[in-house]
């Protein structure tokens, strides 16, 4: 169960319209994005879609897109790996479920 201040970090997190999309749009990475080219079962990350694409559906600067995935990361609602050149981003779905949890016991 997460405590208190990483609900805080979430909430903060969940506070912008774009973020809760990007969010959104991870939910279903194969009906939003691309085929994922090097992000293959073996390398244990399913799911996972890379920063450009995910810069390219949003239509926001790359520095920005990359500000608001990593606030995302920070809060714990997305993992984040690299394989090679590339980062990949998918959504965190254990603190997801947690913060549900911790929703329905506290608010």
């Amino acid at each position: 169960m997460i405590n208190d201040e990483q609900a805080v970090e979430i909430f903060k997190a969940l506070s912008n319209q774009i973020r809760v999309n990007i969010l959104q749009m991870l939910k279903e990475p194969d009906n939003n994005f691309s085929p994922q080219a090097h992000v293959i079962k073996e390398k244990g990350f399913d799911g996972g879609v890379c920063v450009s694409d995910i810069h390219s559906k949003v239509g926001l600067s790359q520095s920005t897109t990359s500000q608001y995935l990593s606030i995302l990361l920070q809060s714990g609602l997305v993992e984040m790996k690299r394989i090679g050149q590339w980062t990949y981003y998918r959504r965190n779905e254990e603190t997801i479920k947690q913060f549900e949890q911790y929703i329905g016991l506290k608010i």
